[in-house]
């Protein structure tokens, strides 16, 4: 026979009758309804709602739905950090979200400057094969983040980028493709460089065009539409991670020591540990990347159209000074070796 829990009658407004709602209804269905409820929330604060309701029913919150929370559920700002939001991220953590694992990481070792602990609980999800986190090791490892220069261990470096690539990481599939490509870390193969370079770009379309199906599909637009319209695909939304970092270093909160920079890619939000450890591109000098990977990304969406070597401004300047005097003059050379496309410790 099925016993029920300890629950309060409520009183109805119409008459003085005691009725419980949750009378007829057997224990095991209603731990299985609120479980799913708090692992399946949109926020943080979706989850929280559920526990006041586990504290009425005298139940206590069961053990494996932190381990289920999702990236949503997990998707604490930098504006609302504290105290409790940071131990909600480690219950998850300890309860071996992958996830929360990551987050925790990436915040602990980026933000709070904290990385022994931040790089072990990006290790932690790692071991589970989490595809972010293992790109994030990779990251480090290529850069030497949180040490010195010579800490850097490519070949380190490659081996997490090809297992965040197997599991199929766009990310991870475009830095693996640039490094084959440029032989850093790895012996280069541009052959198959590029064929890593065309899977990540075929992924990233194929990711933005079923977003956008799925977009249209709901305001019932025709067929002819989503095949003609493609212009409006839409850019692959930042992870919640990636958005915490720039905000957390953004405008009016906290500041980076001197001499440190972001990562220019709009995307990453990665701030570097030590002075100069980021890329530079070696054309106009004005952008700094973390990745190679994050360098092409940036490359094709804005910096493209930004990127000027400074002695082109120079050459221009020149010739417009010499057309309006009319004089005769050398022509200012510009050495066409400088890659725009390439970037430099």
């Amino acid at each position: 026979m099925t016993t029920h829990l300890n629950k309060k009658p409520r009183r109805l407004e119409n008459n003085n009758t005691l009725v419980n709602h949750f009378d007829h209804l057997p224990d095991d269905l209603i731990i299985s309804i609120l479980r799913k409820l708090s692992s399946s929330a949109s926020s943080p604060s979706d989850f929280l709602t559920v526990l006041p309701t586990l504290v009425s029913l005298s139940l206590s919150l069961p053990p494996t739905t932190p381990s289920k929370a999702g990236t949503q559920t997990l998707a604490v700002t930098a504006e609302k950090w504290s105290d409790s939001a940071h131990a909600f991220l480690k219950l998850c953590a300890n309860a071996g979200n992958a996830d929360a694992c990551y987050a925790l990481g990436m915040i602990r070792f980026y933000c709070l400057q904290n990385h022994g602990s931040g790089a072990s609980f990006m290790a932690k999800a790692a071991i589970q094969s989490h595809a972010p986190a293992l790109y994030a090791l990779a990251v480090i490892q290529f850069n030497g983040s949180g040490g010195s220069k010579t800490d850097k261990n490519l070949r380190a470096g490659v081996a997490l980028c090809a297992r965040s690539a197997y599991v199929g990481y766009v990310d991870a599939l475009r830095e693996l493709g640039h490094c084959l490509q440029d032989g850093y870390g790895v012996p280069r193969n541009v052959s198959e460089g590029r064929r890593f370079l065309i899977q990540a770009n075929a992924r990233e379309f194929a990711c933005s065009l079923r977003s956008y199906i799925s977009l249209k599909s709901d305001e019932e637009e025709d067929e002819e539409m989503l095949l003609t319209d493609l212009s409006a695909v839409p850019v692959h939304e930042i992870h919640p991670v990636n958005r915490f970092l720039k905000d957390w270093f953004g405008p009016g909160r906290v500041g980076l020591a001197e001499g440190l920079r972001m990562c220019s890619h709009d995307g990453c939000g990665r701030p570097e540990t030590r002075a100069h450890e980021f890329r530079r591109c070696s054309v106009c000098g004005k952008v700094n990347y973390c990745s190679r990977g994050c360098q092409a990304l940036d490359w094709r969406v804005k910096h493209k159209m930004e990127c000027t070597p400074l002695d082109l401004w120079v050459a221009a300047a020149a010739a417009v000074a010499m057309d309006e005097i009319g004089g005769d003059g050398e022509a200012v050379v510009i050495g066409d070796d400088a890659d725009d496309n390439h970037a430099e410790r």
